[in-house]
């Protein structure tokens, strides 16, 4: 089975890597071309558009910033629609809107081929090591037939229900980790003011009811100051907006997105839009004077969960 990956960026790039590892015969497209070197080094092949990849594959990866960009990818002229026919299937990958996906896959079904969403949630280190988390919406026979391959991407696979499910739970997890996030920053930040030993902090909330995914990843590189999750401040901005928009679209009175919304934006003003989302403790860091940092703790993001642990395939039941 022939795979095409188009989107070569943070998260993009560690997924088609776990395709190329586990010898799938890989062709990528970017619009930096720099960002595929280390696959065709590999022995992946070269796409020159994403029309002439999807005449040459059978399975098309999209994983790529923005609606817009996925939109430009897919409809140009020389863009994926244009090269599809019966039989091959598309896999969106992308933090996207619910609406839109459901309108391109209306458009990829027209040619014949079939359309997934498969977002995926977790942070780009599980990303790297295929121990991502997927989210499958649309057609259950075409999710069947791409389960093989997304146990290789991912550990844990939920079938969400119709195209435009896996979007719409997406960005609703992506703005719980940001809601989070910002209240890490602040309990930390009291620790420090507090005149707390940092190291005995975290592993208090992380024994505590506190406790999260999120102080398990972001509060370790806040703590060992690298801050490096690999997401950025707009991409935050991006994601809670199109939760927000979600929300006021189906007349939900909601409090704390706008709020997490200008904390971002103040911090995208203050720091840079390309600034790691982590980074938006700096805010508190200058208002109190203080750094946020926990000496000795370790310089790398350590995740405890086992990587030998095998794919778990969420039962249908579960899913809403």
């Amino acid at each position: 089975m022939k795979a095409g990956f188009i989107g070569l960026g943070n998260v993009g790039g560690k997924l088609a890597g776990s395709l190329q590892r586990n010898g799938y015969d890989l062709t990528v497209h970017d619009l930096d071309r720099v960002a595929a070197q280390p696959f065709l080094d590999q022995g992946a092949s070269w796409a020159d558009t994403p029309k002439i990849m999807a005449e040459s594959v059978d399975l098309i990866f999209t994983c790529l910033p923005s609606p817009a960009a996925c939109a430009q990818v897919m409809e140009a002229e020389e863009g994926v629609i244009a090269g599809l026919s019966a039989g091959k299937i598309w896999l969106e990958m992308s933090t996207t809107d619910n609406s839109e996906v459901k309108r391109l896959a209306g458009l990829v079904e027209k040619t014949g081929a079939l359309a997934l969403e498969t977002p995926v949630s977790g942070g780009c280190h599980r990303a790297a090591t295929g121990n991502i988390s997927i989210f499958a919406g649309g057609d259950r026979e075409a999710f069947e037939k791409v389960l093989p391959l997304l146990t290789v991407l991912g550990r844990r696979v939920l079938h969400t229900g119709p195209i435009g499910s896996a979007s719409v739970l997406k960005v609703l997890t992506n703005y719980l980790a940001t809601v989070n996030l910002c209240s890490i920053a602040e309990a930390l930040t009291v620790a420090k003011k507090a005149g707390m030993d940092l190291n005995t902090t975290y592993e208090a909330i992380k024994i505590s009811s506190g406790n999260s995914f999120v102080h398990e990843t972001e509060s370790q590189v806040i703590l060992n100051g690298s801050r490096d999750i690999s997401f950025t401040m707009d991409l935050v901005i991006k994601d809670v907006g199109l939760f927000d928009a979600l929300g006021r679209e189906h007349d939900v009175p909601l409090e704390i997105s706008p709020l997490i919304l200008d904390i971002f934006k103040d911090g995208q003003e203050r720091y840079g839009a390309r600034e790691l989302s982590p980074n938006i403790i700096r805010r508190l860091e200058d208002a109190c004077g203080v750094d946020v940092l926990a000496p000795g703790f370790p310089a790398e993001m350590v995740d405890d969960e086992p990587e030998e642990m095998g794919a778990e395939i969420i039962p249908a039941h579960r899913s809403a």
